[in-house]
């Protein structure tokens, strides 16, 4: 049997802290190993034994969650999870944390709806084993492998969930390319190193980030300030423009749709789709159906299988794919899955893409 990755979770609440022991221990993959109501007990907890993950919570007594995080990297890399009751005032503190080098960044569990808490299970626990998987800068051992085992315990839906197959007709050519792009875990840091990278007048991007709700303003109003591109959180029908970029907004599917020579995208509700919502397979789905081969689909860095379908579909409807490399990739998930597949035309490394998607959309 794999080995369990092991967890301390550092949260002041009580409440929390036991909420959060039990969805995670509700996997089997995953064991806690301690809690801690603060940075200095973690810290001591840390001394007797190295957790493979912790998560962290960001307001805490007598250390907040962002200093420990950065003495946390500086000292003794571990993989962070950031957990927070989010509000959209504080997700640029955790946009900070990310630049920290946190490895994601999830909701917690909300206790009055069942279906929330199912939700909030499912993205916690992916959320810890990728972060098991990730590369963290400096730290002292291999990733850990996290093998999948068994079934999934729920019913995982694919992209019919949200819109049929494509038909196979392809789609006219056109003067314009549209890029859709997809990523999960490590995804933030390393979209914000591709978009720097693009000139004004770069074709229309809609990306699909694997990030909670109300996060999404905050992480496209920071892209917006540090590129020359626009960017804007998605809303629905949204126009898709050269020099612009729309960010899928957290807890809602985006979708490519097309009228006569406009392209445009429709923001819906509806269940997780490989366990994402946003899915990276409904917006490459959608761009296969509505692009066809004006399309250049881009997958990178992040755990698990999302968009490998879709960029199959995109592929086959004859847009130019292209997958981030594994030495770059924070988690090498992703990007392997739709490799496998044979669905990738370049593998190239994140301080490539920019000029991999320019030279893809001029072809």
């Amino acid at each position: 049997m794999a080995a369990k990755v092991r967890v301390l979770i550092i949260d002041d609440s009580a409440t929390v802290r036991q909420t959060l022991a039990s969805v995670l221990e509700s996997d089997p993959l995953i064991e806690v190993i301690g809690v801690a109501s603060d940075p200095f007990v973690a810290a001591r907890r840390i001394r007797d034994e190295i957790p493979d993950v912790i998560t962290l919570d960001v307001e805490m007594p007598r250390m907040d969650g962002i200093t420990f995080l950065r003495k946390l990297m500086a000292q003794h890399p571990i993989p962070v999870v950031m957990c927070s009751s989010l509000v959209e005032a504080g997700s640029e503190t955790l946009l900070q944390a990310l630049e920290a080098g946190a490895v994601d960044i999830v909701l917690k569990p909300k206790m009055d709806v069942a279906e929330h808490l199912l939700e909030s299970r499912i993205r916690i626990c992916d959320a810890v084993k990728a972060a098991a998987s990730a590369r963290v800068t400096g730290a002292r051992r291999a990733p850990i492998p996290v093998p999948r085992v068994g079934r999934d315990p729920e019913k995982k839906l694919t992209a019919d969930a949200m819109l049929p197959p494509p038909t196979g007709r392809a789609m006219a050519r056109t003067t314009e390319t549209i890029v859709c792009i997809g990523a999960s875990t490590g995804g933030t840091e390393a979209l914000r190193a591709v978009l720097e990278q693009l000139p004004p007048d770069s074709p229309g991007i809609v990306i699909v980030q694997h990030m909670p709700e109300k996060f999404t303003a905050s992480f496209a109003k920071r892209l917006d300030s540090l590129c020359a591109v626009s960017v804007k959180e998605a809303e629905d029908g949204d126009t898709v423009l050269r020099g612009r970029v729309l960010i899928a907004p957290g807890n809602k599917h985006t979708l490519l749709e097309r009228s006569g020579a406009r392209y445009f995208v429709s923001v819906k509700d509806g269940p997780l789709v490989t366990r994402h919502r946003p899915s990276v397979d409904v917006l490459f789905r959608s761009a296969a159906k509505s692009a066809g081969s004006n399309a250049v689909g881009v997958i990178m860095t992040g755990m698990g299988d999302d968009g490998a379908r879709g960029m199959n579909e995109m592929k086959q409807a004859g847009a130019f794919t292209i997958a981030q490399d594994e030495a770059t990739s924070i988690v090498f998930g992703m990007p392997k899955e739709a490799i496998a597949m044979g669905c990738v035309d370049r593998v190239a490394p994140l301080q490539a893409l920019a000029k991999e998607i320019i030279k893809a959309s001029s072809r």
